[in-house]
């Protein structure tokens, strides 16, 4: 069977200081694990073509597919607030892009494709399986869930042992996503003075992402709205992204880069559980704040653009990022009311929604299990005392009074509470029977979680349930 991939490469044309050529390095003895058919489908690629052994060795990098065009892109970053001036796809290679079947650009990404260009010294440029395993699962959930994300189509075991800690087994992904292009990105060009590659940069993201905006300047309104919009629904499902770099921020609103990511289980506002974030810079609760930061960088990258007059910028540039507040508390509110079912809007919302989330953190009640048993009246049941929530119920109980009719309430909620999240320890559990040969787990969970939403059957009941003591994941890792 012979393997078709419909490459229509775009970035690919840009300048040569956009990115280093580089092709994928070749895996001893690679094996597909687990393959995304239906992605694969909305492609536009034939899922059993990729099952065959030429769309595996393109899946593991041995081979380089028609049309494809591989390169590693240049970008700068903040990462945990110190900027380095060039990191770029250090361990990562863009294959090209396709035209999807809805008419969408996607980017096709191997990751953990061994070194590049930009790999930092002593980096081998691969991925430990555990972490490619981790993304497939969470990125999927993340689709599943209706939370902009990057998504996974394949992961592919090399057959090679990579050195951490430990020697573990070797992995790599075929990442998805709208582009890969990140507010790093401009950050790259603008440290370089180079305004002639941040304007061609920006005209790009413009015809690619934002064919509405009119210029600099409303690039960055829509991509703070769109950002705004995409950290808030984290939050409704209680993520913590845990490595919030501004290299790890999309120009397109997609979720990336899920290492140390987790899902929250009993409600903490401050919860970290990225191993590398030891100020907590990324916690739960701050990550509004450090969206916000982000996108004063990317303010700052664009400012020649914006004006040529330095301070007229500044000023045109600041009025925007004095926007981002109501943006992110209407983000926030349009979330949290529909996820206690409220459809029309009181000014006493934020103290109603605010004063339940406070309730759980002090009764050290399950985040996804206490809003989705809202809908059945089991609620209180997640709590070690249920006086406060009681109290707080019989408030709700008034203010859903003054709803007009709609939906059902139950299913009013249960569309926008999911009954199944990728807990960690599920997640981990995963991870280390793939590492031993065992997919059942990682293949049960994959698909369980696409369908969040659903009333839960038997058969995955044990999914929801939070960990007990001995199981419960205290840290996450990066995995690079």
């Amino acid at each position: 069977m012979t393997l078709h991939i419909p490459f229509d490469n775009s970035y690919s044309r840009l300048p040569d200081r956009f990115f280093a050529r580089q092709a994928p390095v070749p895996v001893a003895r690679p094996e597909l694990l687990l393959l995304n058919r239906p992605l694969a489908r909305d492609l536009g690629i034939d899922p059993d073509a990729l099952q065959s052994p030429e769309g595996v060795a393109v899946l593991a990098g041995n081979a380089v597919a028609e049309g494809s065009e591989p390169l590693a892109q240049a970008y700068s970053g903040h990462q945990f607030g110190g900027f380095s001036p060039v990191l770029g796809d250090g361990r990562a290679v863009l294959l090209g892009e396709v035209i999807d079947t809805h008419g969408n650009r996607r980017d096709l990404q191997l990751k953990g494709s061994g070194q590049t260009a930009f790999s930092r010294p002593g980096s081998d440029g691969r991925s430990p399986l555990g972490p490619v395993i981790r993304e497939f699962i969470v990125s999927e959930a993340m689709y599943a869930l209706g939370i902009p994300t990057t998504r996974s189509l394949a992961a592919v075991a090399t057959g090679e042992r990579v050195r951490r800690e430990d020697l573990l087994p070797g992995g790599v992904l075929t990442r998805v996503a709208s582009s890969h292009i990140r507010i790093g990105t401009f950050q790259y060009f603008a440290a370089r003075r180079d305004t002639e590659g941040l304007q061609i940069l920006t005209d790009h993201v413009i015809a690619r992402h934002y064919p509405e905006a009119s210029g600099a300047l409303d690039l960055l309104k829509n991509v703070m709205a769109r950002q705004a919009r995409l950290v808030t629904r984290w939050m409704g499902v209680g993520f913590i992204h845990g490595v919030m770099n501004t290299d790890n921020s999309t120009i397109s609103g997609e979720t990336i880069d899920y290492g140390p990511c987790a899902f929250m289980d009993t409600f903490d506002p401050g919860t970290v559980y990225s191993s590398i974030d030891r100020l907590g810079r990324y916690a739960f609760d701050k990550q509004p704040e450090i969206l916000g930061w982000n996108l004063a960088q990317l303010a700052s990258a664009l400012l020649p653009l914006i004006d040529p007059d330095e301070d007229a910028a500044v000023e045109a540039a600041q009025d925007a990022m004095n926007g981002y507040g109501d943006l992110l508390h209407a983000a926030w509110m349009e979330v949290f009311r529909a996820k206690i079912g409220l459809v029309t809007e009181q000014p006493d919302d934020v103290g109603l929604i605010s004063d339940l989330l406070s309730a759980m953190a002090r009764g050290q009640a399950d985040f996804t299990n206490t809003f989705r048993a809202l809908a059945n009246g089991t609620a209180r049941d997640q709590f070690l005392e249920p006086d406060e929530f009681d109290q707080w119920d019989s408030r709700w109980r008034a203010r859903l009074n003054d709803e007009p009719e709609a939906a059902p309430l139950s299913e009013r909620l249960t569309a926008v509470n999911p009954a199944i999240i990728p807990r960690n320890h599920r997640v981990e559990q995963a991870i280390v029977a793939a590492m031993e040969g065992d997919l059942s787990p990682a293949t049960r969970l994959f698909e369980a979680l696409s369908r969040p939403y659903a009333d839960p059957t038997d058969e995955v009941r044990d999914l929801i349930r939070p960990p007990t003591a001995p199981e419960r994941v205290q840290r996450t890792f990066c995995g690079t």
